[in-house]
């Protein structure tokens, strides 16, 4: 995609982000967005566009705050990973040794309209195939309905627990928020710690990640982006909620903390959660994760028996490693050109061209005069 041609922006030089992505907002592709671009060291680029309302004219601003669903995945990896580092959990342990609910499991052999045959597991999964979505575990669980954040994470993985798996543990690939919850789950029973309060102390305080929660605040929920889709006609944009999560948003009551997707944050906390897995661990001189436990989140935990590449809470790739959200938001780390990529929208789905907003501002961050640095410091 040539992103010379994307047009300009009133007032902005020819090249910039804000030209070309001027459109997209434009023509009513995308209400708003925030982009943000760092090296290990520092935000290079940050940068606000369309409107967070559009029916109020409300202009989008760096620090407004989005549901970043699925982007909540490698957090509760890298809180998996401390106890990984403290020895206090295995990764290629059977979690029925953490969690007992899943002794006795058993697996589909075959399945018609009638009829369901099971068979006992050649072993049980382990917290490495929780983690990678190579368990067997379904999405969800049926329990888990009309919205995905309604029942306490006990309960909700004692429900998987009821469940046979789909086929055999590490067989095949099946993206599962039910195998990242249950890693969640052996946290707090193994730390004895709830897993949000353990995420507040060992990952958000010390990363100075203030704006990052399950629950916004009045103050937050000022700052939240509201969430659009396409109409009917696919060309124009209305406005909707998320349909996986209950209202009111701060109740705390009837909401709970969903580790396979439920956080909310800026640009500016996860690009420092980015820059913290870019720099194996570190940032501003607090080491919240060994490099070690870096380089196993980042590298393909997937076989080459499926097609999909997927680390411990992180899709990966050749010259990247990451994760996107259900509303389109993306966080992307670059080591050989030390920059981490940060994109926050709030769609459910784009009306138009709004999907390659993303790819445009992917590909002019890949460009920029800055990007030509080096790897991450170490």
């Amino acid at each position: 995609m040539a992103i010379l041609a994307a047009g300009t922006a009133p007032g902005a030089e020819p090249g910039s982000l804000e030209s070309v992505l001027h459109p997209f907002f434009e023509r009513g592709a995308v209400a708003g967005a925030v982009a943000l671009v760092a090296n290990g060291d520092q935000t290079l680029h940050i940068a606000a566009f369309g409107s967070a309302e559009i029916g109020r004219s409300q202009p989008m601003r760096t620090d407004a705050l989005f549901w970043i669903a699925s982007e909540t995945k490698p957090v509760t990896a890298a809180a998996v990973m401390m106890l990984v580092e403290e020895g206090r959990v295995s990764l290629d342990a059977p979690v029925a040794e953490y969690l007992p609910e899943f002794d006795g499991q058993m697996v589909v052999l075959e399945k018609t309209a009638d009829r369901i045959t099971l068979e006992r597991p050649r072993r049980g999964f382990t917290l490495r195939e929780a983690l990678s979505h190579m368990t067997g575990l379904p999405f969800k669980s049926s329990v888990e309905s009309p919205t995905l954040d309604a029942l306490p994470l006990a309960t909700a993985v004692r429900s998987y627990a009821a469940l046979p798996l789909e086929w055999q543990p590490g067989t095949r690939y099946q993206y599962s928020n039910a195998g990242i919850n249950t890693a969640a789950r052996v946290l707090e029973v193994v730390s004895g710690m709830a897993y949000e309060t353990f995420l507040e102390e060992r990952i958000f305080k010390p990363l100075g990640m203030q704006d990052t929660t399950f629950w916004p605040s009045a103050e937050q929920l000022q700052r939240l982006a509201t969430s659009y889709k396409p109409d009917e006609t696919k060309t124009k944009l209305v406005e909707t909620t998320v349909g996986q999560l209950t209202y009111p948003l701060d109740d705390r009551m009837r909401r709970f903390p969903m580790p396979a997707g439920g956080l909310f944050s800026t640009a500016g906390d996860m690009a420092r959660f980015g820059q913290m897995l870019l720099r194996g661990g570190e940032l501003n001189g607090r080491r919240v994760l060994s490099e070690a436990s870096v380089a196993e989140m980042c590298r393909r935990q997937t076989p080459k028996s499926v097609k999909e590449r997927y680390g411990l809470g992180l899709a990966v790739g050749d010259d990247f490693f990451g994760h996107g959200g259900a509303y389109a938001t993306n966080l992307e780390i670059l080591p050989s050109r030390n920059l981490v990529l940060v994109w926050m929208v709030q769609h459910a789905g784009f009306p138009l061209d709004g999907k390659d907003a993303q790819a445009v501002f992917k590909q002019w961050a890949r460009t920029m005069p800055a990007a030509a640095g080096q790897a991450a410091p170490r």
